[in-house]
């Protein structure tokens, strides 16, 4: 009780900005994710594990817990969160995870941040404290407002706790690279991800295919027998750096683009520089192209484009929602932040 009214008694002056403590990044970079921030910081902090049951493959943590934390203490027990979330820095934490809901390169094979996340705890924009959710799969009757956070970027309350479903990890992993145009690495990447095969990232980086193989050894050398191309050495590090964005790609001023569109679907008409990973369904560009022009590209193939970074911050980021979508966020957010205090225009500049 005493941390829930020091929590609300600072929250109607100064809660709008809390991402800009708890987003799962360098300041430098998450100030960028989103639209640009209005209001105050929420100085307040809650860290640590709550609860970790290996066999139940559960664990639970409160929203300040630096992810690295948390993923150290799933390592010791040979367990992992199957999303392999990018950190984008070394102050990412828990809260920031589920709040940006952003995933790595395992996502289109295991499942994205929302897919994992079981339950939350949260403070609404009325101070109240909320609980969806809980710690097993099958828990939630109606609406499932405890994976509507995954993404919202605290747009609908202030995240206290995170329960997430963890898996084992691989018993080895190999990474294969092939010389091959982006055509043909995504007739490839889709070809290969619907046959039996054990893999668990797809990219094409501009210059050449590269595939991850994960799981058991006998399983791995067999999928590396059928693919063939080149062994990379370093897999781990490759995979980690376009996680993190540090390959050379991301690199630059020009804005960065991410558009998810059909993993089958044809190369938009855009210029500029490409990245595409997730067998297809998420292209990262870099281009000085109009806004208008690129979402209307991604739209054509079924998709939307999202200004990840650079570019006009306060013009709107996400791509446009049509009015019946557009009326059920409008609808969320009355119920959970009726005088709309929490991050203002984070997600679209009338929210």
């Amino acid at each position: 009780m005493t941390l829930q009214l020091c929590v609300k008694a600072h929250y109607f002056r100064d809660a709008s900005r809390f991402l800009t403590l708890y987003v799962g990044s360098t300041r430098a970079v998450h100030d960028q994710f989103g639209g640009a921030c209005r209001g105050e910081i929420l100085e307040h902090e809650l860290l640590g594990n709550v609860s970790y049951e290996p066999t139940e493959l559960v664990i639970t943590a409160r929203c300040g817990t630096p992810l690295s934390d948390l993923e150290a203490a799933l390592a010791e027990r040979d367990q992992m969160l199957v999303f392999e979330p990018p950190h984008l820095g070394v102050d990412a934490t828990v809260g920031g995870t589920v709040a940006c809901g952003l995933s790595g390169p395992r996502r289109p094979f295991a499942g994205a941040v929302r897919d994992t996340v079981l339950g939350v705890k949260l403070i609404n924009g009325q101070g109240e404290a909320l609980t969806f959710g809980g710690q097993v799969m099958k828990n939630v009757a109606g609406y499932d407002l405890s994976r509507v956070m995954c993404g919202a970027l605290g747009t609908l309350g202030v995240i206290l706790e995170a329960s997430f479903k963890v898996l084992p990890k691989p018993s080895i992993e190999a990474t294969r690279r092939i010389e091959s145009t982006l055509p043909e690495a995504i007739d490839r990447m889709n070809r290969w991800a619907g046959q039996p095969l054990p893999l668990s990232a797809a990219c094409h980086d501009g210059e050449a295919l590269y595939l991850r193989l994960s799981g058991a050894e006998s399983a791995v050398h067999a999928g590396e027998r059928k693919l063939g191309g080149d062994a990379v050495a370093d897999g781990q590090r490759y995979w980690a750096e376009l996680r993190e964005q540090q390959h050379p790609f991301f690199g630059g001023d020009e804005p960065l683009w991410r558009l998810a569109v059909r993993s089958g679907a044809p190369q938009p008409d855009l210029p500029g520089r490409w990245i595409v990973d997730w067998c297809g369904g998420q292209r990262w560009l870099r281009t000085d192209a109009p806004a208008s022009r690129i979402r209307a590209e991604a739209q054509a193939l079924g998709g939307h484009a999202q200004c990840f970074r650079g570019g006009d911050r306060e013009a709107d980021v996400f791509h446009p929602l049509p009015d019946a979508l557009m009326g059920l966020h409008r609808s969320l957010k009355a119920a959970l932040d009726p005088k709309g205090i929490l991050n203002p225009g984070r997600l679209y500049r009338d929210l």
